[in-house]
């Protein structure tokens, strides 16, 4: 499967350039999302643009990649998801697991508020 990875100074954005996620597209994201995480991202953006359609396979990569970034105290955001998507991720009760925005810049407001909590609370250790 192909997708675009853009990065940037505190995360990055990932971008797959397909209309299905599912067990056999996901299997090439979850080594980005592992790459990326232990090259030292914290916060990954996956961006939905493109994608029409998922399965269980396809959100449980982005279970993975939830625990990933929690690990190291960053976030997993999933964004700009069209209805059907939206909807079967609320389906299987995981839209109140999964940080899900409307737009990248939602996700990037998100992104800093955590970055800045973290500095802080490193700050005063």
């Amino acid at each position: 499967m192909k997708f675009t990875v853009d990065k940037y100074d505190r995360y990055v954005v990932i971008e797959p350039l397909t209309d299905k996620l599912n067990g056999d597209t996901a299997a090439s994201l979850k080594g980005e999302f592992m790459l990326r995480n232990t090259g030292g991202q914290r916060n990954i953006v996956l961006d939905l643009n493109n994608v029409q359609e998922t399965d269980e396979a396809g959100i449980r990569t982005g279970l993975l990649a939830r625990r990933l970034c929690k690990s190291t105290g960053g976030l997993f955001i999933l964004t700009n998801l069209n209805e059907p998507v939206k909807n079967y991720i609320a389906s299987l009760g995981l839209d109140k697991y999964l940080i899900i925005t409307p737009n990248i810049e939602k996700a990037k407001d998100l992104i800093f508020g955590n970055e800045i909590r973290l500095d802080l609370k490193e700050a005063q250790s």
